[in-house]
């Protein structure tokens, strides 16, 4: 069985039956129909998925693999903070008039700084460390910039990546604020952890482990009814995912280079409603 089903399974238990309401507060996420959305959260859950087991993506429910690997390409390839440049309508709820979601996400990757190798941005950095400080314990990015918080459409979620080399494989270590449970863990987990593997095949190394590291973890009111009926769900064996091996460069990826084998996955008839 999927270790990702596990995993999640087991986070969303945890949850529910141990998790803290914040219903009697002010909180500033509602429903569309004007309604506050409370949440049932836990606070520090960290997960491990060892990439050379497994591709961890669920099969409780389905993860809509190409917009994911369409979004993680569009905040660390194109670095852009416009929705014009999206495939997907994940983003309209937070963006302005003219698409542009702010300073944030990855207009923060593609700001640039001078180093003494060069000029860099975030993204460029890593990717040149990869390849000439693999042993560097220095190979980070971080998006969430204080001076530039009030010009974001939304605080970023999933905010910081650490980068270590170990013998031959790339391990990552994904910080995330906060995360909707329901509606966006595995979307997260499949992103980074395809994000690991690009940077790892353009660097000559093998993917080893994603941790993802959950400040707020958290399932809204009105996802709990969805959540006990994913989690009862049958659970399937993870599928391959299978990536162009041809692609020797960082930019050159594209969503068509991702084709996953075998992904067996139960349907969820419901819409899940997102809190804006």
């Amino acid at each position: 069985m999927s270790r990702a089903d596990q995993i999640f399974v087991e986070n969303m238990k945890e949850i529910m039956e141990h998790g803290v309401s914040d219903e009697k507060y002010n909180v500033r996420p509602h429903w569309a129909d004007g309604t506050p959305a409370h949440t049932i959260k836990k606070f520090g859950i960290i997960n491990t998925y060892d990439l050379q087991e497994e591709f961890p993506i669920l099969t409780i429910r389905r993860t809509a693999l190409k917009s994911a690997i369409d979004e993680i390409l569009w905040i660390w390839q194109k670095k852009s903070n416009n929705i014009h440049d999206l495939h997907s309508h994940i983003w309209d709820s937070w963006a302005d008039e003219n698409g542009s979601i702010g300073k944030a996400y990855g207009y923060q990757l593609g700001k640039k700084a001078i180093y003494p190798e060069g000029e860099f941005d975030q993204v460029d950095r890593v990717l040149y460390d990869l390849k000439h400080n693999p042993n560097s314990r220095r190979i980070m990015t971080n998006i969430y910039n204080f001076e530039d918080l009030h010009e974001m459409g939304l605080y970023p979620c999933a905010y910081s990546m650490t980068f270590n080399v170990e013998g031959d494989r790339l391990n990552g270590i994904l910080n995330q604020r906060s995360n909707d449970m329901l509606t966006a863990n595995n979307w997260n987990v499949v992103q980074y952890a395809i994000l690991i593997m690009m940077f790892a095949q353009v660097s000559g190394l093998k993917p080893g482990k994603l941790i993802h590291v959950i400040a707020d973890a958290h399932i809204y009111d009105r996802h709990i009814p969805l959540v006990k009926k994913v989690i009862a769900k049958p659970q399937h064996k993870a599928p391959k995912l299978v990536m162009n091996p041809d692609v020797k460069n960082f930019y050159d990826f594209k969503v068509e280079d991702f084709q996953l084998i075998d992904y067996e996955y139960e349907i969820l008839e419901e819409k899940i409603p997102v809190a804006i």
